[in-house]
């Protein structure tokens, strides 16, 4: 068991929940969703634990309807090698949001928006909560929640026909978009291996 464990006890008291080792020896702790920032400030900043890298965060959502659904943040202490996974439950017939930990580590805020995107969780005080693998007109709900239909909610046709109408300019800021200006400015020969679907090689995929 990872000792930060202990310390947060320590620290945090009732707010630390209970503390269990995964399949591939990683600690799991849960915390109260209402001290989740203090929490995590905590462990960015106390000399001894400096979680200072955010791997990852995602949600999970079980078939039986009565279990939390989980919010996990995985955490790693570069120079100490030491890895730490956080839950936060929340109650499905409740209120699906949590604090943001983006102010703490900036590469949180995409992860977070996913999140947002698949699972429906508010993440309050995201600099730029919104839709990043669908488009933001999308009306369907959340795909990956259990309640999602295999085939979605509309027919293909209307999923089309909504993609085909949305307006990216309306959601995408100038720096996104300007991915897609510059595409002829690329070279012919990456132009023709975008536009084929191939992956350009790196010297060490060899």
């Amino acid at each position: 068991m990872n000792p930060t464990v202990a310390a947060l006890r320590t620290t945090f008291g009732d707010a630390i929940g209970r503390a269990e080792a995964a399949r591939d020896g990683e600690t799991i702790v849960v915390v109260a969703r209402e001290r989740l920032a203090e929490v995590m400030r905590w462990l960015r900043d106390t000399p001894g634990q400096t979680y200072d890298y955010l791997v990852d965060v995602t949600a999970v959502e079980y078939r039986d309807r009565e279990r939390s659904i989980e919010v996990v943040y995985f955490l790693r202490a570069l120079e100490r090698r030491a890895d730490l996974r956080v839950k936060v439950e929340l109650d499905p017939r409740g209120e699906l949001a949590v604090d943001s930990v983006t102010p703490l580590w900036a590469g949180g805020d995409w992860l977070e928006r996913e999140v947002y995107d698949m699972f429906g969780v508010t993440f309050r005080g995201h600099p730029d909560l919104r839709r990043i693998l669908m488009w933001e007109t999308y009306a369907e709900g959340y795909p990956l929640r259990k309640d999602f239909p295999l085939r979605g909610r509309f027919s293909r046709a209307e999923q089309v026909r909504q993609a085909l109408n949305a307006n990216p300019e309306a959601h995408y800021s100038l720096e996104e978009l300007s991915i897609a200006e510059h595409y002829d400015e690329l070279p012919a020969e990456m132009r023709e291996r975008l536009r084929r679907g191939e992956r350009g090689k790196l010297p060490f995929d060899e």
